[in-house]
């Protein structure tokens, strides 16, 4: 119980956690609806498209507990490492958009393409193209959240979205 609670108690942890569930989390959710469409089967298509819905909105939680965790790890971090996590949340809070209308499309698309079926291929090839979207934030995103704490892959300082640091 203990553990527990101070594993509860350290949103960087659970930061690190979990942040996989939107990029890891969506390459299989994206998988499991092209397979369902590959193989013209409603009930497979609309569970992928409520995969990606789940997937996609798990990027809330992911920053709620990644900005609950900006202090602690910019106290611990060199100079580099605070520039990097500066740009990490601001690519973050830029581009986590993407992933809301994501997961609000998926959903939509699974409960229209219900009663509907004919509008069911059109909505999860849309919804395949936007997670497409929300992966390619995802990836810059994870790859600026990367450098914060292991210099190995710096090879330059990042720009943080402030204009009087370009």
């Amino acid at each position: 119980m203990q553990i527990a609670a101070l594993f509860l108690n350290r949103p960087e942890h659970i930061h690190v956690t979990i942040n996989h569930f939107p990029l890891n989390g969506l390459i299989v959710a994206m998988a499991a609806l092209l397979i369902g469409l590959l193989a013209r089967n409603r009930r497979a298509t609309t569970l992928g498209l409520m995969l990606v819905a789940l997937l996609a909105l798990s990027v809330w939680p992911v920053i709620h507990f990644g900005s609950a965790a900006f202090e602690r790890i910019s106290s611990m971090s060199d100079e580099a490492g605070q520039a990097s996590l500066s740009y990490h949340a601001y690519l973050a809070e830029r581009w986590a958009f993407v992933y809301y209308i994501t997961s609000g499309i998926a959903a939509l698309s699974a409960g229209v393409g219900w009663k509907w079926p004919r509008t069911l291929l059109p909505l999860s090839i849309l919804t395949l193209v936007l997670a497409a979207a929300s992966l390619t934030a995802g990836i810059f995103i994870a790859d600026a959240g990367g450098k914060i704490r292991h210099s190995e892959f710096r090879a330059v300082l990042p720009r943080t979205g402030s204009s009087e640091e370009h």
